[in-house]
């Protein structure tokens, strides 16, 4: 459940699509958005791990460090692209309606939204709890950068580009700690990133 939650899509459109798995370890991962790598935020390096192209309109992208495997990493940069006529502030509303809906069965479930130049930062946390809700198995901050983009060849749409902090068991005490502390350099970051520009692949 948790995986899913955690891979749910930046629009609502492709949420079943965008739960697939992240199965794909050995084999080639295909470059979709011309990106180049590997991707250096806040002096961590990520390099291409998973990505998806399940219908024309979208693709996605996840990184992570070497030391790091999809299932359990502990920071992944991702990124979405969603072409089409769609807005930043559409996608981000259609995100927050999400969280909305988590927050009814898990206190822990929060988020702020931020605006500045057309872009929208929204900064959120999830959990995956044990049955009777005593437990944190999973604990993860996201920061999601939405904004219009224009790849090389004209083409519009959005793109999303976030970073995900993952704890896992008895470290999402220190988690939660450092995230009081130090929660403003992730989200500075995330806005401050200079995104490469984007050349879509069929």
């Amino acid at each position: 459940l948790m995986k899913q939650r955690l891979k749910l899509s930046i629009t609502l459109l492709v949420i079943f699509i965008a739960g697939l798995s992240f199965g794909q370890t050995g084999k080639a991962v295909t470059e979709y958005l011309g990106i180049p790598g590997p991707v250096v935020i806040n002096n961590g390096s990520f390099s291409l791990a998973w990505s998806a192209h399940p219908s024309p309109a979208y693709y996605k992208q996840e990184y992570i460090g070497a030391k790091d495997n999809l299932e359990r990493f502990k920071k992944m940069v991702l990124v979405e692209v969603l072409t089409g006529d769609a807005r930043p502030a559409d996608l981000a509303k259609a995100k927050m309606a999400e969280l909305d809906q988590l927050k009814k069965s898990n206190p822990i479930v929060n988020y702020e939204v931020f605006q500045k130049n057309g872009e929208i930062l929204l900064d959120f946390l999830l959990s995956e709890n044990s049955a009777d809700g005593k437990k944190i198995i999973i604990l993860e901050r996201n920061v999601y950068r939405y904004r219009s983009f224009t790849d090389k060849a004209g083409k519009k749409g959005v793109m999303l580009f976030g970073v995900s902090e993952r704890s896992y068991g008895n470290d999402a005490d220190a988690f939660l700690s450092s995230l009081k502390k130090n929660k403003a350099v992730l989200l500075n970051t995330v806005a401050g990133f200079s995104i490469p520009e984007v050349s879509l692949k069929n």
